[in-house]
């Protein structure tokens, strides 16, 4: 049994704000039993510019960010998926890496996944209504895993809740439990946030943990809350609403083993990418 914990979070335009209320909310999860912390995309800054946010950003190893991800995973004893970051890239001085870090109970830095698909789409009835992540963002290039005590966790972020093969790749390496730290917009987080995250857990048989930003951040983007922490059968362990806070849930591992050999769907697959040919 793990007890998980997913930190909604109404993040702003000031990092030192946003780190502060990171530690408060960490430290009462982990008060409350809390093994494994998850946080939302853009933890620490839903900036007012690009050029705040490529201010903002650090290199990997070093800066206040990175040292408050660390600190809180030790001074609370838990494994710390740090929502996403911006990082510098060389050669892009415009843009930053989003990048998800990942801290161990002694405060290293075990594992960084960059954010593969990058939301560039128009959303009808949004505040906003179109989103270009590529003119800001840097897209990751790799999948990423980390063994959380007996336990193997894949990576995601946001946006690639839309790419069900990015899990099903984790799934056949060896994930048990799926994270997706997120900042979902009001207008698809209405519409697809629960079913997403369910059809994920359901399909590949896995636990499914989808931090969210909520409400309203700088230049009127609007965030969707709602995080939730689901089961392999697809049922919602534990929900927010749209207040800033954190929800909790027990993972029965042994109970997952047995579903995944009961319903051993994983094992029936008989596609894959490299095998469908034209007709």
């Amino acid at each position: 049994m793990m007890r998980v914990a997913a930190i909604q979070m109404n993040s702003g335009p000031e990092v030192p704000a946003n780190l502060a209320r990171m530690r408060e909310l960490v430290g009462q999860a982990a008060d409350a039993g809390a093994r494994l912390v998850v946080l939302p995309e853009n933890m620490a800054l839903m900036p007012s510019s690009q050029e705040s946010r490529v201010h903002a950003a650090e290199a990997q190893g070093q800066g206040p960010i990175q040292d408050a991800l660390a600190e809180a995973a030790v001074r609370h004893q838990v494994w710390l998926v740090g929502g996403t970051i911006p990082l510098r890239v060389d050669g892009e001085p415009d843009r930053v890496a989003p990048a998800l870090l990942v801290y161990s109970p002694r405060g290293e830095m075990v594992a960084r996944y960059d954010k593969i698909h990058l939301f560039d789409v128009e959303v009808p009835g949004d505040s906003r209504r179109q989103y270009r992540e590529s003119d800001d963002f840097v897209p990751g290039q790799a999948l990423r895993w980390v063994q959380m005590d007996d336990v193997c966790v894949g990576l995601s972020v946001c946006y690639d809740l839309r790419f069900p093969e990015l899990y099903r790749a984790l799934v056949d390496h060896g994930a048990q439990v799926l994270v997706a730290p997120s900042a979902f917009t009001a207008q698809t987080g209405r519409a697809h946030w629960e079913l997403l995250l369910r059809a994920r857990a359901v399909e590949n048989l896995a636990f499914m943990i989808g931090a969210n930003q909520t409400g309203v951040h700088p230049r009127g983007h609007q965030t969707w809350g709602h995080s939730q922490i689901v089961d392999p059968w697809g049922r919602v362990l534990a929900a927010a609403e749209t207040l800033p806070g954190f929800v909790l849930a027990d993972l029965d591992l042994e109970q997952q083993r047995a579903t995944r050999t009961r319903f051993p769907a994983l094992t029936h697959r008989r596609l894959s990418a490299d095998r469908i040919e034209d007709a």
